[in-house]
């Protein structure tokens, strides 16, 4: 009983630590509290507040499944305070990117809670914070604080533990620190030199004429850049995805799955596991890749157009290039790796390549300079306004206590669709089953983030080699009679 009474009086602190943190910062978005000390201060409260009140919650009860009530709570079962936390993180997110002069972001100075954190965005980067520097440091504070509860929470399994430090070391120092220090230590280089994530197509500006002059133009540091982004892409994403599936990245390493896994926990099982969800998946994350594909070739098209020299790597030559690399890319999946398919995969891989070839035909045979007879630029920001602003963020986050935690990761990330299509076809990661032993009690499909029917398999005995899988370990970590186990096999072609 006095066990009992500790854990509530933890939780209860940690709550008041939250909520004032919280308040400290609604007051600063009214210029009510300003400086270093009532920063640091709330952000403090807000940490401690939330591994407080994990410690309350999970310190003394014993190791195992924790998911209790998690269908009776209208937080974490779409009832009523599910749709306000919603709605206030949607409107936090529209704020951030269309409207941060309503946070105070001004270019005569910063008021409200953008200026709240100057010091330390003077601290780290030598300038003064931005929308997007408050929103970084609330992410991280975010990811740390419930990365500590889902540590407490699934600390009888070894995977989970080693898998959520790593997303919290990569996004504070990788996504956080590092950044920021090199903003501070090369102040007149570009963007590219501040910013880690330098992969395409999650980087779907990594090609563009600003960025890759930015980088060329950035002494070492920006050829280093170059040269990694490029080796990502092509040799050093495919290797580990190989060796361990798109979990490399996706579970271990993304922010946007970090976040998922941490601050989204709690509503993992809102996750659609219907046939129809999963088919609206499928052909919205590859038409939003071979749309990005598609904005991307127009950028370097451009670039070529206006700029290029060298009649060799000349904008014609470039989509010719193009043509041919999907034609080969087609062919080879057709050949070796047709039978992992299944028939809509196949169908859609078969339009998603004639409207590649459709769209940048037509381009070649008129010989306009645009794709499509569309400024190449707007077809790119398009893209970054509906995919990468309103999709990714204000519904990929916005929507948590309504979808689940990973809409963003299911339904539009360009960079889960290729790690996916890469797994699928040639990874050896896979989730193997015991059927025997498996007593159909659901707490595999039910915690499965990505809407994947886990039982399904398990009852059948097959093994899971999905391509939406992002290998969080989440189902076996819940079966009660370890019926899952997450393995590296041979592949079959």
């Amino acid at each position: 009983m006095q066990t009992l009474i500790n854990n509530i009086n933890i939780k209860q602190i940690g709550r008041t630590f939250g909520l004032l943190g919280l308040g400290i910062l609604v007051l600063s978005l009214f210029n009510l509290v300003s400086g270093a000390a009532w920063l640091y201060s709330a952000l403090f409260l807000m940490f401690s507040g939330i591994v407080l009140f994990s410690i309350g919650k999970y310190e003394n009860t014993l190791p195992g499944i924790k998911n209790n009530e998690v269908w009776f709570a209208s937080l974490t079962s779409k009832g009523t305070f599910a749709y306000i936390l919603g709605a206030i993180i949607t409107a936090f997110y529209v704020v951030i990117y269309w409207f941060p002069q309503y946070l105070g972001l001004h270019a005569e100075g910063n008021t409200g809670i953008v200026a709240f954190f100057d010091p330390l965005s003077v601290l780290l980067n030598g300038h003064q914070a931005s929308q997007w520097f408050v929103y970084g440091t609330l992410y991280t504070i975010s990811i740390l604080g419930f990365g500590v509860k889902f540590i407490l929470k699934y600390r009888h399994n070894a995977y989970q533990i080693v898998r959520t430090l790593s997303v919290m070391f990569f996004q504070l120092a990788f996504a956080f620190l590092i950044p920021e220090i090199l903003a501070k230590l090369n102040p007149s280089l570009e963007y590219f030199a501040k910013d880690m994530k330098n992969i395409w197509p999650l980087n779907y500006y990594f090609f563009e004429d600003w960025h890759l002059k930015a980088m060329l133009s950035g002494g070492n540091l920006g050829m280093f850049m170059l040269v990694l982004g490029i080796g990502m892409i092509f040799i050093i994403s495919p290797i580990l995805t190989y060796f361990y599936g798109k979990r490399w990245y996706c579970s271990w390493v993304c922010g946007c799955g970090g976040l998922a896994e941490t601050a989204g926990d709690s509503f993992r099982q809102l996750s659609d596991k219907s046939t129809k969800a999963w088919k609206i998946e499928r052909w919205l994350i590859h038409s939003v890749l071979v749309f990005i594909f598609i904005t991307t070739v127009a950028v370097i098209y451009s670039f070529l157009i206006n700029e290029g020299k060298n009649d060799l790597v000349s904008g014609q030559n470039f989509i010719i290039g193009i043509l041919v690399f999907i034609a080969v890319l087609v062919g080879v999946i057709s050949k070796f790796f047709k039978h992992k398919l299944a028939k809509d995969a196949q169908k859609g891989m078969y339009i998603s390549a004639g409207v590649i070839f459709l769209v940048l035909g037509v381009n070649l045979a008129i010989g306009n300079q645009n794709i499509m007879l569309l400024d190449s630029y707007s077809l790119r920001s398009w893209y970054g306004f509906f995919i990468g602003a309103a999709f990714s963020g204000v519904v990929g986050v916005g929507f948590y206590p309504l979808m689940g935690s990973r809409v963003w990761c299911r339904f539009g990330c360009p960079m889960a669709a290729v790690l996916g299509i890469q797994q699928k076809l040639f990874s050896r990661f896979r989730i193997t089953t015991n059927g025997s032993q498996c007593i159909s009690c659901g707490n595999c499909s039910t915690y499965c983030e990505m809407g994947i029917d886990v039982r399904a398999y398990a009852q059948k005995g097959e093994d899971i080699l999905r391509a939406s899988c992002v290998g969080c370990g989440v189902c076996s970590a819940v079966c009660p009679r370890g019926v899952l186990k997450l393995e590296n096999g041979k592949v079959e072609l």
